[in-house]
């Protein structure tokens, strides 16, 4: 039975991952809190819905396309309502919060209120050890993997990422320097928000997709980020194994409301004792 639970809590540590890594972008090295980051999520189930089920295109297409729109989608956000309001926290979350609302609103609208659903895209399952882990289980953590070292690559090894933490830093030296910040900050976003996208693909499948199922995945990215650290990639992955192993192996045990309270307690008095994360960078 542990294996089985130790395997769950993989899978569950991986969507958390994903669900977080966008919010690590965003909140970490934009520092903006984004509260529409579950409808970004919810936006990517629903274009994966529409996608795979309705038009009945392979899942891969699904993945593409959840990536792009919320990424364009996070373009249009940044420049009509966030661009004006850096450095600006209570009324970004403000705007951020009423987005989410909109945004919500409008897909229950366009869609209905009515529960989707999204046939899982892998049949067959793996035998590990005496554990029966799903193909589908295998592909979200690989996307997962992936998705964190392409992040990874992205903010760390190119010359957007230097520009990236260069803003992070110091913005107004930034653009003294000849950096054009309004651009950098615009695909900062956008890749933030497509990787919202991203995890709403992966999430259909396995989740009931509706215009308020965004809440539950912003609240848990939100634990992910703050206990690993802001600007922490290594951070975000570590928090969210740590997290998505203990409910998963204590609900097992025990159940799935208790194990989170558990969970949530711990992390709150993680929280009173290191608020910067566990895997804060020092600042200069």
């Amino acid at each position: 039975m542990l294996g089985l639970l130790i395997a769950n809590g993989i899978n569950s540590s991986a969507l958390l991952l994903l669900s977080a890594l966008g919010l690590v972008i965003i909140m970490g090295h934009m520092k903006v809190v984004n509260l529409a980051h579950g409808e970004l999520i919810m936006v990517g189930a629903y274009i994966t819905y529409y996608t795979s089920t309705v038009l009945k295109l392979p899942y891969i297409f699904s993945i593409i396309g959840a990536f792009l729109v919320t990424g364009l989608l996070g373009v249009a956000i940044e420049r009509l309502v966030i661009r004006k309001l850096y450095g600006k926290a209570s009324e970004t979350l403000l705007a951020t919060y009423a987005l989410s609302l909109v945004i919500q609103q409008t897909v229950r609208f366009l869609s209905g209120p009515e529960l989707k659903y999204v046939n899982i895209p892998l049949d067959g399952t793996l035998e590990f050890g005496g554990v029966t882990v799903p193909y589908y289980n295998l592909l979200i953590l690989l996307v997962a993997v992936l998705a964190l070292l392409t992040t990874w690559l992205l903010i760390y090894k190119t010359t957007l990422g230097k520009q990236i933490r260069a803003i992070t830093e110091n913005r107004t030296m930034t653009g003294c320097l000849g950096i054009n910040t309004q651009r950098i900050d615009t695909v900062t976003f956008s890749y933030g928000t497509a990787l919202a996208g991203l995890a709403g693909a992966m999430l259909a499948p396995i989740r009931t997709v509706s215009p308020f199922m965004g809440v539950q995945y912003l609240t848990d990215a939100f634990l992910n980020v703050v206990i690993g650290g802001l600007d922490s990639l290594f951070g975000t992955a570590f928090s969210a194994g740590i997290i998505g192993e203990s409910i998963t192996i204590l609900g097992g045990y025990w159940n799935d409301v208790g194990a989170k309270i558990l969970v949530f307690f711990i992390i709150i008095i993680l929280i009173r004792f290191k608020p910067e994360g566990l895997f804060a960078k020092e600042k200069r």
